[in-house]
């Protein structure tokens, strides 16, 4: 068995507010094993990006934190800038969303490469150094005779190639991809789709890939975590979660999922909760199809499903339900509790 090449334990990040903690993240655990990819799925709103930042150490100042993000024996939360700053790169990687507002616009595009070398390699020639930017560039189909010009003569998908690119050069452990895909047409994000797949094949990469789009989630991942008000609700092999889904939450994103054989769209009722004050126990529980008496007043068991799957629903524990506690909830008391 691997051994993790990073691991969250007990994850919390809240920003402050006038009326309260935001709280984005909010107690998750999860690993990431070396060369694996991991989907981190769920609404607009649930603290997919705020975890993805803190993976990294990005939080913005005033952002508080509790519990671990280990990397090779560190809690990477707990360091200094400095040696924040030298594992950022050789070993942490980041893809961010929108890569032109990422791209210096006076700067070419071997100046981004020579910059990110010169700082993390400094002992690399500068011959070495665009060697090592044309082969990464080549990797995601951008060729050598493009690697003078600016960010502003290349696509909205070739600038996204060219930061997967920046973020691989130094070769790091563990990138983060926060939804990578993100306003690109359907033939580029078949080419972004193969690029992750072949991290792994190519450099033993993990990667925590943050995105909307369950189908990438089922092409491209290994494992799939699914975040909802700021915990993950559910987590396991991408074929079974998104085959066979075990939480209701789940359950009802792939249910709203556009293919080829919809019929007719269907939407989740209601909305993200408020994460400064969210709903007492079980958070998706306003929402829930499935809610019973005990979803509002005890927060739901962790259970393993099947060999590999972990739940955080009440429906795999009926057994431990307390007496008087197992009914429906009905929808009169659903409405209660959305407005509580």
């Amino acid at each position: 068995m691997k051994q993790p090449v990073l691991s969250l334990r007990d994850l919390h990040i809240w920003y402050g507010s006038e009326r309260g903690p935001v709280r984005a993240v909010d107690g998750v655990s999860l690993d990431l094993l070396p060369g694996e990819t991991v989907g981190l799925v769920g609404e607009s709103g649930c603290g997919k990006s705020t975890l993805g930042r803190g993976v990294l150490g990005l939080l913005p100042d005033g952002a508080g934190h509790a519990g671990e993000v280990s990397y090779g024996g560190r809690n990477i939360l707990a360091l200094k800038p400095k040696e924040l700053a030298q594992l950022r790169g050789p070993d942490l990687g980041m893809i961010f969303q929108e890569p032109m507002t990422r791209l210096n616009p006076l700067m070419r595009i071997s100046e981004h490469f020579e910059e990110v070398l010169r700082i993390h390699e400094p002992d690399l020639s500068k011959k070495q150094a665009k060697a090592r930017a044309l082969e990464t560039l080549r990797g995601m189909g951008i060729p050598p005779t493009r690697y003078t010009q600016y960010p502003h003569e290349f696509s909205g998908g070739m600038r996204q190639r060219i930061m997967i690119a920046l973020a691989l050069v130094l070769r790091p452990a563990v990138v983060v991809a926060d939804e990578p895909t993100t306003a690109l047409d359907v033939l580029v994000e078949a080419q972004i789709l193969r690029i992750i797949a072949d991290l792994r094949r190519n450099f033993d990469t993990a990667l925590l890939l943050i995105t909307h789009n369950l189908g990438i989630v089922a092409e491209a991942c290994d494992r799939v975590a699914v975040m909802y008000a700021g915990r993950v609700v559910e987590q396991g092999p991408a074929y079974d979660v998104t085959t066979k889904p075990a939480h209701p939450y789940s359950r009802e994103l792939l249910r709203s999922t556009i293919s080829l054989s919809t019929r007719e769209l269907h939407s989740i009722p209601g909305a993200p909760p408020d994460l400064v004050s969210p709903p007492s126990a079980c958070r998706f529980h306003p929402r829930c199809p499935n809610a019973m008496k005990v979803c509002a007043e005890q927060w739901p068991p962790t259970v393993t499903v099947g060999t590999a799957r972990r739940s955080e629903c009440w429906l795999h524990a009926t057994e431990d339900i307390p007496a008087g506690l197992e009914a429906p909830l009905e929808r009169e008391e659903l409405a209660v509790a959305e407005e509580a």
